[in-house]
């Protein structure tokens, strides 16, 4: 028969639900992309872009919800993230669903700048348009600057020449 002292230290795991939520972590000063694989009310693990040390703290933000967790375990680029505070679960896996049953006023700031999942093709697309721009403004003042030499340069001799052929 087991012992009672042993059952009354037992603590049952809490179940855990399996899901597939891009996010966006920030580790230290960067933020990168993350996606949660299964979350609970005391924690979730999350896939990231490079593993980190036991111990070390993240922000984890889904949509509206901003999630600070300690590393406790990391194996390859999976990470057990421990909360200190209780998850809403639901509201995190469906935010439309819960939209709806929300009582008071949105939290301030509405939009957060970091909520969405970011692909290095919109950088590398905002970076082409601005160098396109940047060459076209040069291309236009070196024509512009190049006629007014030209400009200048002639003009004497277009003028000797005018002079010249009105007296005749």
């Amino acid at each position: 028969m087991p012992d009672s002292a042993t059952h009354a230290d037992y603590k049952p795991r809490e179940i855990r639900r399996n899901v597939l939520l891009t996010a966006r972590m920030r580790a230290g000063a960067s933020w990168s992309d993350a996606c949660i694989l299964n979350i609970s009310t005391r924690g979730l693990m999350v896939h990231a872009e490079s593993s980190l040390p036991r111990g070390s703290y993240v922000e984890v933000r889904k949509g509206p919800h901003v999630i600070v967790g300690r590393v406790m375990w990391s194996e390859d680029r999976k990470l057990g993230l421990a909360t200190q505070d209780d998850l809403s679960v639901d509201n995190i896996i469906d935010p439309a669903a819960s939209a709806a049953l929300q009582l008071a006023a949105a939290a301030y700031p509405a939009a957060e700048r970091r909520a969405r999942s970011r692909s290095h093709e919109t950088s590398r697309q905002r970076g082409r348009a601005f160098e396109f721009v940047c060459v076209a403004v040069l291309a236009a003042s070196l024509s512009t600057a190049a006629f007014a030499m030209v400009q200048q340069t002639l003009a004497r001799p277009l003028a000797e020449v005018r002079s010249a052929l009105a007296t005749r």
